[in-house]
């Protein structure tokens, strides 16, 4: 899957996208629409926590860098002289899931804090009164997605499309 940006002037056009890539066979629950704060988006499906926040690529950090900490207090642990071989590889292993699962949960609280550093781009605009959709496709269609909107609504700026989106957007 592949996140494409659209940049869109207002709220009409908006829906006829959305429509467009629904009828497309894009899901809805991979469609996101990010307005200004209190713009009312009527029937379109709003970007939730997941879309607008740092949350899952700061779990994963958490998870690498607390599991990578954990496996160093591990090791550091088994070397001091009363841990025996026997209980090392469980050493090893409960230092580094517990060094996971807490660097998870810190990355968690502190990417749901973190505004999503791909739309900080779009802020301006988004405040300026423009909306933000995102749609997550299949790669192999992302040129035939763009070639749709164009064709129907030439007025609308496709702004990048991401090489990946999160494991689960």
């Amino acid at each position: 899957m592949r996140r494409i940006y659209f940049l869109v002037p207002e709220i009409a056009t908006t829906k006829k996208i959305v429509d467009d890539l629904l009828l497309a066979r894009i899901e809805e629950r991979h469609i996101h629409v990010i307005a200004k704060r209190g713009t009312p988006l009527e029937d379109l499906p709003e970007a939730n926590l997941l879309q607008k926040t740092d949350f899952i690529p700061a779990v994963q950090q958490g998870v690498a860098l607390g599991g990578a900490t954990g496996l160093l207090a591990g090791l550091v642990a088994v070397a001091l002289p009363p841990a025996s071989t026997v209980i090392a590889g469980g050493i090893l292993l409960a230092t580094t899931l517990a060094g996971a699962s807490i660097g998870s949960w810190a990355g968690g609280m502190i990417g749901m804090t973190l505004g999503n550093r791909r739309i900080k781009e779009f802020e301006d605009k988004i405040e300026a009164g423009k909306l933000l959709v995102l749609a997550d496709v299949p790669k192999d269609r992302v040129d035939e997605i763009e070639d749709r909107i164009r064709l129907h609504l030439p007025q609308v700026e496709i702004m990048q499309t991401e090489p990946r989106i999160p494991a689960f957007p």
